[in-house]
C-alpha cells in the first residue's frame, strides 16, 4: 500500500458521516492497518479552541470571512502538527470533514469564490489531499428528525435553503472528481457501512 493515505468523510449535518468514519477506523484497526482518526475543525489545541469559536450556537456575529479562516486555521494546524507525522509512520489517517467541507459549505453554501478556496488549499495543503472521499449523500429534509434530537451547533442552525446549498455543492464536486470522491446514499448503519469497507477493500488492493 502507498505509504500516504488520506480518507476523508463528508456530507451534510446529520448524515451519519462521524459514525461511518468512526467504524472504518475500528474496521481497519481491527484488520491489521494502522490508523489515525481526527476531525474538523479540531483536533489539535488550537484547532480544539477555534471549534468552539465556529461552533458556538450563541455567536450570531461571526462573519462568513472569519469563518472561512479560522477552518483554515485549523486545518493547516492539523495538517502540520499531527497529520504529517501519522502519514509519516505509514498510517492510514481517516479525516471526519476535511477539504471538501470547505469548499461545500463557505463556497457554494456561503458564496465565497470556490476558485479562492481551492487557491488558497493549494498554497498550504501541499501534497495532503484526499486520495478517497466518502459522500454520505441525503436531502436535508429526511434529517429533520435527527437533528431535531440534538443542541444543535452554530452551523446545524442554518436554515434548510443553507443546507440545500451545501448539499448541491457536494454533488457538483463529486461529479468532478469521481474517481476520488464515491458518492454514499444514506441507508442504515449497518448497509451503509457495509458498502463503504468494500470500496476501502478495493482501493487499498488496488494500492498495495
Amino acid at each position: 500500500m502507498k505509504k500516504r493515505t488520506i480518507i476523508s468523510f463528508e456530507g451534510i449535518d446529520g448524515c451519519g458521516k462521524t459514525t461511518q468514519a468512526k467504524l472504518l477506523y475500528q474496521y481497519l484497526q481491527n484488520n491489521g492497518f494502522e490508523s489515525s482518526f481526527f476531525f474538523e475543525p479540531g483536533g489539535t489545541i488550537l484547532g480544539n479552541k477555534i471549534r468552539c469559536l465556529l461552533l458556538d450556537k450563541e455567536d450570531k456575529q461571526l462573519c462568513m470571512w472569519s469563518e472561512l479562516f479560522l477552518y483554515f486555521a485549523s486545518r493547516a494546524q492539523l495538517l502540520n502538527e499531527v497529520v504529517s507525522k501519522e502519514l509519516d509512520k505509514g498510517h492510514i489517517v481517516i479525516l471526519d470533514r476535511y477539504i471538501d467541507s470547505t469548499t461545500a459549505y463557505q463556497g457554494y453554501g456561503r458564496g465565497i469564490s470556490v476558485e479562492l478556496i481551492e487557491r488558497i488549499h493549494s498554497a498550504f495543503i501541499q501534497n495532503l489531499f484526499p486520495d478517497l472521499t466518502f459522500l454520505i449523500d441525503s436531502p436535508p429534509e429526511d434529517l429533520t428528525s435527527i437533528l431535531a434530537k440534538k443542541e444543535k451547533d452554530r452551523i446545524e442552525q442554518e436554515p434548510g435553503d443553507f443546507q440545500k446549498r451545501v448539499r448541491e455543492g457536494y454533488l457538483q464536486i463529486a461529479g468532478k472528481e469521481k474517481e476520488r470522491i464515491k458518492v454514499v446514499k444514506r441507508q442504515n448503519i449497518e448497509k451503509t457501512h457495509s458498502e463503504i469497507i468494500k470500496i476501502v477493500g478495493n482501493f487499498l488492493n488496488e494500492n498495495r
